[in-house]
């Protein structure tokens, strides 16, 4: 029996703000020695070991960032650059 091939992902570091309940919101993360600094957070939700963010960066792609909330690494799930629209 094989095991489902694993999402790919990029391990990130990712700097947060705390809120008033404590729960991190990404404000800024590195690709490398890039940085990017989010300008929005559009989404966000549970599931149940991770966090994920939809955020648009300064660079205005979007990006989805999956926080792992026992662990507490970030991982890149998803890019998709400025001016592309998904299918």
């Amino acid at each position: 029996m094989t095991e489902p091939a694993a999402e790919p992902c990029l391990a990130i570091r990712v700097e947060c703000y705390a809120g008033h309940r404590g729960e991190q919101t990404p404000r800024r993360f590195r690709l490398g020695a890039r940085v990017v600094d989010v300008t929005e957070v559009r989404d966000q939700w549970l599931a149940p070991d991770h966090r994920y963010f939809k955020v648009v960066g300064d660079d205005g792609a979007t990006y989805i960032l999956r926080h792992d909330t026992v662990a507490g690494t970030w991982e890149l799930v998803m890019y998709q650059a400025a001016g592309v629209t998904a299918p």
